[in-house]
C-alpha cells in the first residue's frame, strides 16, 4: 500500500505509517472557508497565494459556479487557529475580484464529500467482510469486472475515512481519492444577496 493514501492519519494507525502529520495541527482547528468572486482568470492563482504567503496549507479546494451568475466558490478547508482565519479573509478580501471570504467551523455549515475506492474484485468475491462493510456504510458499487471494482461513498468526512480505514485494514484497497469539500451555510441570511444588493444600490 502507497504510504500516501495514509498522510495525514487517514490510515487511523500513526505509529505504523511513520509519515503523518496530523500533530501539527494541535492548538488549530479546520476552518472551511467560502470565497466568492468574479469570473476572472487569475483568481485562483490570487486566492492560493494568500496561503503560501502565510504558510498555511489547504487540505481541499473547490471551484464552482455558485446560483449568481458570473460569481465563483470557492472552497477551501485549512488547519489555523481563529486569528490566521480572519487574517486569510481579510487578506482574500483586499483582491480586487474577489466579493466575499468568509472562515466556518464544521458545525455552522452543511457538509458533503464524495469518494472513490478502486478495490480488488476477487478479494470481494473470497472476503465476504467486504460486502459487509460497503453495505454497512451506505456506500454502493458502481463498477464491476473481473479485476477491479468500484465503490462511490457520499456523506461527512468522518464516513468517508471509516470505510476507506475499514477496506484498507483488509488489504482490499488498490487506490482511493476523495473530493474537495462542499458546503453551504446554516444561516438564514444570504450574505453575498446582501452584498449584490447593496453594491447595486451604491452604483445608482
Amino acid at each position: 500500500m502507497d504510504c500516501e493514501l495514509k498522510k495525514g492519519g487517514q490510515c487511523g494507525d500513526c505509529d505504523q505509517c511513520g509519515r503523518c502529520d496530523m500533530q501539527k495541527h494541535v492548538g488549530e482547528t479546520l476552518y472551511t472557508m467560502l470565497i466568492y468572486s468574479e469570473n476572472f482568470a487569475g483568481i485562483l492563482n490570487q486566492i492560493t497565494a494568500v496561503f503560501t504567503r502565510r504558510q498555511v496549507n489547504i487540505e481541499s479546494l473547490n471551484v464552482c459556479a455558485s446560483s449568481t451568475p458570473g460569481v465563483h466558490k470557492y472552497t477551501i478547508t485549512c488547519y489555523c487557529t481563529e486569528e490566521m482565519a480572519k487574517m486569510l479573509t481579510k487578506q482574500m478580501e483586499k483582491k480586487i475580484d474577489v466579493l466575499q471570504a468568509h472562515y466556518f467551523t464544521d458545525d455552522e455549515i452543511f457538509i458533503l464529500e464524495a469518494c472513490l475506492i478502486k478495490v480488488s474484485t476477487p478479494m470481494i468475491l473470497e472476503n465476504k467482510e467486504v460486502s459487509r462493510i460497503v453495505r454497512k456504510h451506505g456506500a454502493r458499487i458502481v463498477e464491476v469486472n473481473p479485476t477491479y471494482s468500484i465503490i462511490e461513498k457520499k456523506g461527512m468526512t468522518e464516513d468517508i475515512l471509516s470505510l476507506f480505514q475499514e477496506l484498507n485494514a483488509l488489504g482490499a484497497v488498490l487506490q482511493f481519492v476523495r473530493s474537495g469539500r462542499i458546503a453551504v451555510t446554516k444561516s438564514t441570511e444570504e450574505r453575498l444577496d446582501k452584498y449584490l444588493e447593496e453594491m447595486e444600490r451604491l452604483r445608482k
